[in-house]
């Protein structure tokens, strides 16, 4: 288990070192082609940051509210409540605010920026369909999210992509539409142009497909991590293997915050394409993971 961890921490810190090559020699190669100094990289860095830290600091009010859930207290349900509570105790973690979500789908997510300021949301079709092992799995899981910051990795990550993007436009339309050129080194700054021209091209792309992939990995590291928590891997092994079995999508989710659940809210697919492009690592691999700790 504590392999896994080491692993997937190191993946996913090597991902982030790769977005902001990726970043810099954007800015590098266009600000010499088009001869603008780096004022501009400077502005879109500034104007990503600004954009994200809203939802950073509000992006959990507005995940649990899009997602229709319902706060609940120990009384209300004390079977769920009891669960979280010890998971806490075991971890050292401060008890989350705790949320319903009325949905058949078995699912859950956690948000927040830090332990301080966490919370967790389950589907009653979780609660329904779980046994008490499995739904200490989830749990467990949702709450290394929690504990590793894995929200605060993925502002990051926002922020990165949100610079890519603005970074590329604003070259692209100044390349386009004017621009103080260069004329020192006419052959190296057209080869630098064509560099330019295709890493704007593909660089919302790839930011994408990296975001994507820190996404996944950190999917595994909460799997990890969860089942270090319970001490028990089977059991989150086999709450994924019930939820594999559910087809349907969530009643109310959306596309920013698809990333949160514990599995892919839509439906599991086994398609190529739908593998690379997903929130999620396959099921299976999942599983296969987990039960390779035992």
């Amino acid at each position: 288990m504590y392999n896994q961890i080491d692993s997937n921490k190191r993946k996913s810190i090597f991902l982030i070192f790769i977005f902001f090559i990726l970043i810099a020699g954007i800015g590098y190669i266009l600000s010499r082609v088009l001869n603008y100094g780096y004022s501009p990289l400077v502005i879109a860095v500034v104007i990503s940051m600004f954009m994200v830290g809203i939802s950073y600091f509000a992006g959990d009010k507005i995940a649990l509210i899009s997602a229709g859930a319902k706060s609940i207290g120990k009384e209300e349900n004390p079977y769920v409540y009891r669960i979280v509570e010890n998971l806490c105790i075991t971890a050292g973690l401060p008890t989350p605010k705790i949320y319903i979500i009325n949905d058949p789908a078995p699912n859950a997510f956690a948000t927040g920026r830090n332990p301080e300021h966490s919370s967790i949301a389950i589907t009653t079709g979780l609660i329904q369909t779980m046994e008490n092992e499995e739904l200490e799995g989830v749990i467990a899981h949702e709450l290394s999210h929690v504990k590793n910051y894995d929200v605060r990795l993925a502002t990051l990550v926002v922020v990165l992509v949100g610079a890519l993007s603005i970074i590329a436009d604003m070259f692209l339309r100044s390349f386009l539409f004017g621009g103080r050129r260069s004329n020192n080194n006419k052959n190296g700054n057209g080869i630098l142009a064509i560099i330019g021209i295709i890493l704007i091209i593909l660089s919302p792309i790839i930011g994408q497909l990296i975001q994507l992939a820190i996404s996944r990995k950190r999917e595994f590291l909460a799997d990890a991590s969860g089942a270090l928590m319970t001490r028990y891997p089977e059991g989150l092994a086999r709450a994924l293997e019930k939820i594999s079995q559910y087809k349907q999508p969530m009643q109310r989710f959306s596309n920013a915050t698809a990333h949160l659940f514990f599995t892919n809210p839509y439906f599991s697919s086994k398609k190529f394409l739908s593998s690379i492009f997903s929130t999620h690592p396959p099921i299976e691999q999942r599983i296969q993971a987990l039960r390779n700790m035992i």
